[in-house]
């Protein structure tokens, strides 16, 4: 691996420290705010602000040419990577099945890609109001 490729390697893995703090930071205050629901909370939270923050990167990059092939794989790849969380939702939705707890675990499916599709739209909407 070349100096250059390893760089961008570890300013993408600098990234997902920085996403995977900002999860554990705001998963915690979610989590803190319903303290007694089995409900993964924390984790829609997370899924959905990420596809709102993804969706709003996507739009500047596709409509003004913003941030250079360097910059969008920190943000994306790193930081947003680090940040969602897809596999805790898999994993929860599997306990939640487990758990005989079919109604919720049907509702946490449904939640996470209505909410996520949804917060895509909304980011890039956004972004397109904000950056015209």
């Amino acid at each position: 691996m070349e100096a250059s490729e390893l760089g961008k390697v570890l300013l993408v893995g600098a990234g997902g420290f920085i996403g995977s703090t900002l999860r554990y930071v705001i998963g915690g205050l979610v989590q803190a705010a319903v303290p007694t629901s089995a409900f993964p909370y924390s984790t829609l939270a997370v899924n959905v602000t990420g596809c709102f923050a993804i969706g709003c990167v996507s739009q500047l990059v596709e409509t003004h040419g913003a941030l250079g092939p360097g910059a969008r794989s920190v943000i994306i790849v790193g930081i947003l990577g680090g940040y969602t969380t897809f596999s805790a939702f898999g994993n929860e939705t599997v306990n939640l099945l487990r758990d005989g707890q079919r109604l919720a675990a049907g509702m946490n499916i449904g939640a996470h890609i209505a909410f996520a599709l949804c917060a895509v739209w909304l980011g890039r909407l956004a972004a397109h109001v904000i950056w015209r």
